[in-house]
């Protein structure tokens, strides 16, 4: 047997020995009786520090061990308008698929709201309904039994204060029955006009306020206002309720997967920073095209249009993602100063009338069927001037974008459901061939596909095989669904386990939203005083006056 006064032992079982000590002393199960663990050479003192609780924490808790994903501690979540479409077809299966992959806590509490007359039963079933129908994971009767238990129902209105007395007694039988510790997220998937309301009866009940140990969130569906100044208001109602670090706005694009390769892209590889800026880029374009209609939106939609829906929130969220420096790490304060520098520096084109674009879907053709226009959908009034299409140019004032356009586009009814971020680069300064020979040879680009096929291209010349020197674009991809073996999860399921942690790195703070109203405000003024947008053809690219707006700077745009 070895001396144990060396520190050396000769068998596996004083090694075993030790080992149990060691784990008995750092969970704290050593009894008086049990010999406490000694490290040669350590004296008495030291030792008592290193096994008390202060000083040990779980290895498996370490932040930079990517074995075992972060799971968020007992807490539940509340959804307002529950049996609306988002609620049915994104938050009630992203729930289901962090439960199945073992994400939430065992005290995990989902409380509805609604007008509905159901009892908790009946909700369960409304639930588990639309879990089987949308969600990503294998449907396990195991994993839907145990989210089963923590289901709960509260029927009211907003302006109802006894439902939110109700809400508060239910809140309080979670944190009984189910451990969830007082820590609750409430979840406003209800029309921004009701956000005030829901917040002052959070306030008024007593559910708003965080404790001491013990968290209150509020989660806010976009848009967060329809400009500047109903933006800043909102944001003065909700922070009179919840702290500001308890606020939560979601703009689900920042959860996909594909969004946050654009950082991994820029800084995890040497070959793209150094030609990401205005040396070798000749301009960007920002594309979110949708093949459909406005479905049955009609009372949202109708007064809003697609900038206020889309540019406003992901594509300058996108375009900063794009434009920024990189940041000192990946917290949420300083990827947060970095984007709000480059919302900070985009500056909108004098001339509007040539670098913007506006447009209505008419009657056409998507596919092989035959649809009607935007101003003949049920529930569109025939005078509306509501924009289907929206397009613009922005440029970026630092040293980096200096003179590089930034053009954005979203519309509806176009030729196919895409959203992408394209870098087009400058052309060579000198081509040592003959122009016929490089007569099908376009610039290099890299695009990044944001869905639905997520990926990155890689567009470049190459010579055709042959005895001529002939030269021609080919590409390089790379694809998610062809790569990875673990598909992406959905953006939901990403952004609704960060609330629960607590981490708020993919949610735009109060300054980035007013940023971006800062921007599209001139441009929705400008739009008000022209009538009617100019109609385009379903199932086509948007109005001849998008393709001239990039004419004018002898661009065109990219077709997906």
């Amino acid at each position: 047997m070895g001396n144990s006064s060396s520190g050396q032992s000769s068998t596996p079982d004083s090694e075993t020995k030790t080992s149990a000590a060691a784990v008995k002393a750092s969970t704290g199960t050593t009894s008086d009786s049990s010999p406490a663990l000694v490290t040669p050479g350590a004296d008495a003192s030291s030792q008592s520090g290193a096994q008390s609780d202060e000083h040990w924490s779980n290895p498996l808790r370490d932040p930079s061990d990517l074995r075992l994903p972060r799971i968020a501690g007992p807490c539940s979540l509340v959804i307002f308008g529950v049996t609306g479409d988002l609620s049915k077809k994104k938050l009630l299966p992203a729930i289901y698929d962090l439960a199945n992959r073992g994400l939430l806590p065992a005290g995990f509490g989902l409380i509805g709201f609604g007008r509905r007359d159901w009892s908790d039963e009946q909700f369960g079933n409304f639930v588990k309904e639309n879990m089987q129908a949308h969600c990503r994971t294998p449907f396990k009767e195991t994993t839907w039994s145990h989210l089963a238990k923590g289901l709960r129902f509260v029927q009211g209105n907003f302006d109802d204060e006894q439902a939110f007395t109700n809400l508060s007694k239910t809140v309080s039988e979670l944190d009984r029955d189910r451990g969830t510790m007082g820590n609750h997220a409430f979840y406003m998937s209800v029309p921004p006009k009701a956000f005030p309301e829901v917040s002052r009866q959070l306030a008024k009940s007593g559910l708003s306020h965080s404790t001491k140990g013990a968290w209150r969130r509020v989660i806010i569906e976009k848009p967060f206002g329809h400009d500047l100044k109903s933006a800043k208001e909102l944001d003065r109602v909700i922070s009179s309720v919840f702290d500001p670090e308890s606020v939560f706005r979601i703009d689900h694009y920042l959860g996909k997967e594909t969004v946050q390769n654009i950082l991994a892209l820029r800084f995890a590889n040497m070959m793209f920073e150094p030609v990401w800026n205005a040396n070798y880029v000749s301009h960007v374009q920002i594309t979110m095209a949708e093949d459909i209609g406005i479905g049955g939106r009609a009372g949202y939609y109708d007064g809003i249009g697609a900038a206020r829906d889309v540019i406003q929130n992901h594509l300058l969220q996108l375009m900063a993602l794009t434009a920024m420096e990189e940041p000192v790490s990946f917290s949420a304060a300083d990827l947060t100063a970095e984007k709000t520098k480059v919302l900070s520096a985009i500056r909108v084109p004098k001339d509007l009338e040539h670098y913007t674009a506006r447009g209505q879907y008419a009657d056409g053709w998507q596919g092989s069927e035959k649809v009607v226009g935007y101003l003949n959908e049920k529930g569109i009034d025939k005078t509306s001037t509501t924009e289907t299409y929206a397009a613009l140019r922005l440029d970026v004032d630092t040293r980096r974008w200096a003179g590089v356009p930034f053009y954005l586009r979203t519309g509806k009814r176009l030729g196919k459901r895409v959203t992408e971020i394209a870098l087009e680069f400058k052309r060579a300064p000198h081509l040592p061939f003959e122009t016929t020979a490089t007569r099908e040879l376009g610039a290099n680009a890299i695009v990044i596909r944001i869905q639905p096929d997520e990926g990155v291209t890689l567009r470049f010349g190459a010579k055709v095989p042959g005895t001529a020197m002939e030269v021609r674009d080919v590409s390089m991809d790379f694809s998610y669904g062809r790569s990875f073996t673990e598909s992406s999860p959905e953006a939901y399921e990403r952004l609704i386990l960060d609330v629960l942690l607590g981490d708020p790195p993919l949610f735009p703070t109060t300054e980035e939203v007013n940023l971006s109203w800062n921007i599209l405000d001139p441009v929705e003024e400008y739009w008000s005083t022209l009538g009617q947008p100019q109609p385009y053809a379903s199932g086509t690219w948007g109005p001849a006056q998008s393709d001239e707006m990039l004419e004018r700077d002898g661009n065109h745009w990219r077709l997906p």
